[in-house]
């Protein structure tokens, strides 16, 4: 459309000191025709573009032109891209680059990010975030074999609803037409996922926390004392609870759990620390 080929073009031109006529045309895909007069449009709207000749010109935003600022600090929007390029590079996602074109616009250039991203995907089929984005926002059925902590096969209908990352693993959360319930599963034990043409119209609220709940009534700490051969691979994955060390070098770990006999993510954590995990119980936790 016009009016998106213009904004993205006032953004390119505000990231860049000079873009000449014939790279505009490439990057929109139109004639070199249209972009003049696109460029007389966007100076009919008021930003100032200027016209650079000889070898290296084209055109460019006239210097001190500056979009407001006010609203984020550079440290926060450099964060915010480097979140948004370990996004795109993940889906693929257009939509996130134009906002990285935004976002760059309110930066410094001097800025540089402490931060860094990583959403591992090596566990799973490479297609199955895109393929599962592409269900959630078209309201696709997905069709797929699920292998349990129980180690069982299923096959699984599914109404995708959100899909998020944690626990160094990414889960898609939606309503399982097999158990007419709402189910979480973990993408690296999905198999042969297959984007139906089938279409569902439930409005299915999306969870804060998909697959949890926030009654605290049935929240209980469960209490793990892991050995010192487990010690690491047990604070890479609740470094954030509360810890106990004792003298023979063991740890225990108290963890607030929704339901915890029912929480399968939990016991699968678990059951990879082997023997490191020396005792579990639980306690009622009270709010």
């Amino acid at each position: 459309m016009k009016l998106e080929r213009l904004i993205s073009m006032i953004y390119k031109l505000l990231n860049h000191e000079v873009l000449s006529a014939s790279k505009l045309a490439e990057e929109f895909q139109v004639s070199q025709r249209t972009i003049y007069r696109d460029i007389d449009v966007i100076c009919a709207a008021g930003i100032p573009v200027v016209s650079y000749q000889g070898t290296k010109g084209g055109y460019g935003i006239l210097d001190g032109y500056k979009m407001d600022k006010s609203l984020l600090r550079s440290y926060d929007v450099t964060s915010l891209i480097t979140v948004l390029n370990s996004l795109s590079s993940v889906f693929e996602d257009e939509q996130a680059q134009g906002t990285i074109e935004r976002l760059q616009t309110i930066g410094t250039e001097q800025q540089t990010s402490g931060l860094a991203v990583d959403f591992e995907t090596r566990r799973m089929d490479p297609d199955a975030l895109s393929l599962l984005r592409t269900a959630i926002t078209e309201r696709n059925i997905v069709r797929f074999d699920y292998i349990n902590v129980k180690n069982e096969r299923t096959t699984r209908d599914m109404e995708p609803v959100k899909l998020h990352f944690k626990y160094s693993n990414w889960y898609i959360y939606g309503y399982c037409r097999e158990r007419q319930d709402y189910r979480e599963f973990r993408l690296s034990r999905m198999m042969n996922l297959l984007l139906t043409q089938d279409t569902f119209h439930s409005q299915h609220e999306v969870p804060i926390e998909a697959g949890c709940s926030n009654r605290s009534d049935q929240v209980e700490e469960v209490l793990i004392r892991v050995g010192p051969e487990a010690l690491a691979e047990a604070l890479d994955q609740f470094h954030q609870v509360d810890k106990e060390f004792h003298t023979d070098e063991s740890m225990t770990m108290r963890i607030p759990v929704y339901e915890p006999l029912e929480a399968r993510w939990l016991w699968s954590i678990l059951l990879s620390f082997g023997s490191g995990v020396t005792s579990v119980r639980t306690c009622f936790h009270h709010e």
